[in-house]
């Protein structure tokens, strides 16, 4: 089924890229730096993550083409997911995961809708070094090192489908609320439906993405900039069917349904930009003490 999905979702976005490819400029890039002691500062379950976009088009004007393919998302991603404590894990948690994930995705508009679409390959296990290089960290400052590696989430690579449509509402003079819902299908497959409300300048006439842990929204191309701060917050709720991470059979049960709730704010000079955001997500696995709370950074400097 997913494969079916990946191959249909290639022949669309391939189908507008020999006309004007040439033509095709970087538009902006999309970062994002997530972990947990921004958050709740733990090292434990979602524990960190970093996200790196360059876009691609003809063009950006302030809204998103009517094509499929037009604007394209080249995505590398690699995430830690960890139990809570990495040496001596408690038998009722979950295994560690390293993942890096590549991916392409096309961001456009339908009947007023606001669709992302895209595939990612999900690599995970040791072949990914991401244990690896959490362990050189930790050696580094002087941490304890991780001594969960023997037993991580195996060798594996997960074609992963993702599916976001959303409507955004202007609410008074600056505010836009954006409903959304968003499937996701690979290496963990889900249906969720949630919101974010934005108040100044942050959001309107740029190209924002999604961060997949915290669900917390950042700009990857920018439009009309406005100096000043901007507020965010978001709140979703997702049906889980499963998950590669919390494989059935294992020491842990995974939760059937999760929550998230999320606020950031974004402070735009004339030749800088910061966005923190944080978010509580609910427990993943029947046999989690309770939710955490992951902060997420993004700083840009204009020379």
């Amino acid at each position: 089924m997913v494969k079916a999905l990946l191959a249909a979702l290639v022949f669309v976005m391939a189908a507008p890229l020999g006309v004007g490819a040439q033509e095709r400029v970087t538009l902006g890039f999309g970062r994002l730096f997530t972990n947990d002691a921004l958050g709740d500062q733990s090292d434990r379950w979602r524990t960190g993550a970093y996200s790196i976009s360059r876009v691609r088009g003809i063009s950006w004007g302030g809204s998103l083409p009517e094509r499929p393919g037009e604007i394209l998302e080249l995505r590398l991603r690699g995430e830690i997911v960890a139990p809570a404590d990495l040496v001596k894990p408690s038998n009722g948690d979950r295994r560690y995961a390293g993942m890096l994930s590549l991916g392409l995705h096309t961001h456009y508009q339908w009947r007023g809708n606001e669709v992302s679409l895209g595939g990612d390959l999900v690599a995970t296990g040791p072949m990914t070094g991401v244990g690896s290089f959490q362990r050189w960290i930790h050696d580094q400052l002087g941490v304890a090192e991780p001594q969960v590696l023997d037993d991580q989430i195996g060798n594996g690579i997960h074609p992963t489908l993702v599916a976001e449509f959303g409507r955004s509402i202007p609410v008074g003079a600056n505010g836009m609320a954006r409903p959304f819902v968003e499937v996701r299908a690979g290496l963990e497959t889900l249906v969720r439906v949630g919101g974010d409300f934005s108040f100044g300048g942050y959001g309107p006439g740029d190209l924002m993405l999604r961060d997949p842990a915290t669900g917390l929204r950042y700009r990857a191309v920018e439009g009309d900039r406005s100096t000043g701060l901007s507020l965010t917050v978001g709140a979703d709720f997702a049906q889980v069917f499963s998950s590669a991470l919390l494989p059935a059979g294992g020491d842990v049960t995974m939760s059937d349904t999760r929550s998230r709730l999320r606020a950031g704010l974004q402070w735009e000079g004339e030749r800088a930009s910061v966005f923190y955001g944080v978010s509580y997500l609910s427990p993943e696995f029947d046999e989690q003490q309770g939710g955490q709370t992951v902060g997420a950074l993004n700083v840009n400097l204009r020379f």
